[in-house]
Order: structure tokens, then C-alpha cells, then sequence
């Protein structure tokens, strides 16, 4: 049998979210012998038990899932977005993930030199001066912009960590081939609801709504937070929104206002969690959500 005192704990010693069934074998002396038989028994008591779970071989301060806002962030974070994309430079949307690797969805001339603005910007406030880590988008003027703030700030390209999806475009559905102006349009349309989606299109855009990035940007957050711990990282992102979400999320704003956020072309921001910009603060006390992303 299992000893009673280790193996058993009552789930008022842990976490309510903790739902792990797990065995600490090291714990049994010589002399305690376990069964297969024996250890499904357990098990099945355990989980039919709900005030009954296993303890766990992890250790005690293992971190949970990311949550938004965090109460805290094991690391520093730089948000940057990339330069003018040709596409960009036309005036026309470009949010479709099939064309996101084309070297047509690359910097334009202008977003060249807005990059390296935001590299020198980053050097100047320090950002990779005990190293850090660069998360770009795959997309290629996202990636373009990590080699070129690499370069600059003297970071070595196996720091350059491409991002395949969390950091996508977000997708603007019927919106595609648009006038970049006619994102206001799509911005109305988020200050009403977080998750209301532009309208569809056929071609495979995807039509994302605020609440859809967030939980993009959620899930890069939780993997970040479980990989490094007391780094920098950068995050360059091909558009405004992946930012002005994320920035929403972390320090606690109604997602619906994320575009009071907004990142031009090349710009960077640190990213602090108990800090609100007061550039950017609204006339209306009410913008705090207290629950994202349920702030409707």
C-alpha cells in the first residue's frame, strides 16, 4: 500500500486550480512495495475524490498558466514594431499568412530606415546590453527588422528566435487589398465589442477578432514566461495590433480600447506592468478590465 502520509494530500494544501495526479516513488521506503494494481487503485480514488489528489513529483513553486494581467513578469520586455512593409508603402492592406514569408511583404526603403531608428533606439535605452533575446514574426519584414536591431546592437543571430503564428498579422478578413485608412472602420468596430471579427473573405484571410489576438498574444506570453526567466526579450511584431493588445492585456485596459495604444511603423516601447501611458490615457476613468478578456 501507499504510505499516508506523503502520498495523500487534501486539495486545501494546494492551489484550487491545481488538477495534477501525480506520484512521488522516491518517497517510498525499501521496504514499501507498489503494484501496478495498487497504483491504479490510488489513482482512481484520487480522481473520483476531488478532496483527494496525488502529490506531485514537481516542485512546490512550479509556475501555473499565464494570466492576464500577471501579477508580475519574470522578464523585461520591448515591444517593436516593424518598419513600413512595400505593401504598407502602397497604402493598401496585407494581412493574408500565405504571402507573410514573400519577400513582397518585406521593409520598404522608408521601413529600412524607420528599423533602424528603433535599433538605435534600443541601444540607446540599454535594451541588449547584458544580451537578449529577439522574437520576431516570421513574416518577413518582421524578421527583417530582428536582423537589423541584431546587427546594430551587436546581439548574435542564434539570439534570433522566429515566431511561426502568435505573432501573425492579425487577420482583417474582407478588409483584405483595402486603403490602410479604412482601419479606422475596423477600430470602430472593436470599441463596441472585443469580439466582433471583420467581415470574412474568401481567399483564406483569416478574420480575427480583438479577443483572437489576445489569445495569441496570451499564448506567446505563457511560453516566454516558461522559458526564460529574468531576460530581456524583444518582441517584433508586423503590425500594430499584435502590440496594442498585448500592452492592453498585461497592465489590465479594456481591450476594446486597444487602438488608444497604437504602434506606428518602427516604433518601440518597454513594456512595464504597473504602468499606464499617460500619452495615451482616455478622458473616461473607466478603462480598466478587471477580468480580461471579458471586458464588454
Amino acid at each position: 500500500m501507499l504510505s499516508s502520509s506523503p502520498a495523500v494530500t487534501t486539495a486545501a494544501h494546494r492551489p484550487p486550480s491545481s488538477e495534477t495526479y501525480q506520484v512521488p516513488l522516491n518517497s517510498l521506503s525499501s521496504s514499501q512495495i507498489i503494484t501496478r494494481r495498487d497504483l491504479f487503485k490510488t489513482l482512481s480514488v484520487c480522481i473520483a475524490t476531488p478532496s483527494l489528489s496525488v502529490s506531485t513529483v514537481a516542485p512546490a513553486n512550479a509556475r501555473g498558466l499565464f494570466q492576464m494581467p500577471p501579477l508580475r513578469l519574470s522578464n523585461r520586455y520591448y515591444l517593436v514594431r516593424a518598419g513600413e512593409s512595400d505593401y504598407e508603402s502602397l497604402g493598401i492592406i496585407n494581412t493574408n499568412p500565405v504571402a507573410k514569408t514573400s519577400v513582397d511583404s518585406g521593409l520598404s526603403d522608408k521601413g529600412k530606415k524607420q528599423t533602424v531608428r528603433a535599433a538605435i533606439q534600443l541601444k540607446e535605452m540599454g535594451a541588449c546590453d547584458r544580451s537578449c533575446w529577439l522574437w520576431p514574426s516570421i513574416t518577413q519584414r518582421a524578421y527583417q527588422a530582428a536582423e537589423i536591431i541584431a546587427a546594430i546592437n551587436g546581439v548574435s543571430r542564434s539570439y534570433i528566435v522566429p515566431e511561426y503564428s502568435f505573432l501573425d498579422a492579425r487577420g482583417l478578413g474582407a478588409y483584405e487589398g483595402r486603403k490602410l485608412d479604412s482601419i479606422s472602420e475596423v477600430y470602430a468596430l472593436d470599441s463596441i465589442s472585443m469580439k466582433t471579427k471583420p467581415p470574412p473573405i474568401s481567399d483564406g484571410t483569416p478574420n480575427e477578432s480583438v479577443s483572437d489576438v489576445f489569445v495569441r498574444v496570451t499564448q506567446l506570453m505563457s511560453i516566454l514566461e516558461t522559458q526564460y526567466s529574468e531576460d530581456t526579450i524583444v518582441i517584433v511584431s508586423p503590425d500594430s495590433d499584435n502590440l496594442s493588445v498585448l500592452q492592453a492585456g498585461i497592465q489590465g485596459l479594456d481591450l476594446r480600447r486597444h487602438s488608444e495604444l497604437y504602434f506606428g511603423p518602427g516604433e518601440v516601447r518597454l513594456l512595464d506592468a504597473n504602468s499606464i501611458p499617460v500619452y495615451k490615457q482616455p478622458a473616461s476613468a473607466v478603462y480598466k478590465c478587471t477580468n480580461p478578456p471579458n471586458c464588454d
